[in-house]
């Protein structure tokens, strides 16, 4: 069993169970945002963590040890992605990448966002005019060493 066919049982059976990432999440004890990208195939589960959710999900045993082994990170299946949604992303750091590194240089120095000491919180905002997307995401800055 490969890992995307894994994914593919997750959100199959997420699904049938009408269960919600914030759900699983609280099963094992982790924030929806970590717990939805790990059972989308990009972080890797405690055997713990992989035992309860085979349980609550009714995955085989092949699908548990597959989500403790670590993953190939990066899921898009393409360089520019299609999907819109994840597309507005892909736009956003188009549009607003250079601000983001100028920004984040000028205040820290010459460096980076880790995406591996990081976490994110999203949240829906309501709003008169319509609800809006609320993310915050906070990773540690790491800086480009001299040697």
């Amino acid at each position: 069993m490969t890992r995307n066919e894994v994914t593919e049982l997750i959100i199959l059976q997420k699904s049938v169970k009408a269960l919600t990432w914030p759900q699983l999440a609280e099963a094992i004890g982790m924030s929806k945002e970590w717990t939805t990208a790990a059972l989308l195939g990009q972080m890797t589960l405690t055997k713990e963590q992989a035992d309860t959710i085979g349980a609550l999900l009714d995955l085989p045993g092949q699908a548990v040890v597959q989500l403790q082994v670590v993953p190939y990170k990066g899921s898009l299946p393409t360089a520019v992605p299609t999907d819109p949604l994840i597309y507005r992303f892909y736009e956003l750091v188009n549009v607003y990448g250079t601000t983001f590194k100028e920004l984040i240089h000028e205040e820290f120095g010459d460096g980076i966002m880790s995406a591996i000491d990081f976490s994110m919180d999203l949240k829906r905002e309501p709003d008169p005019k319509g609800d809006r997307v609320n993310i915050v995401m906070s990773g540690k800055f790491l800086p480009y060493k001299s040697y």
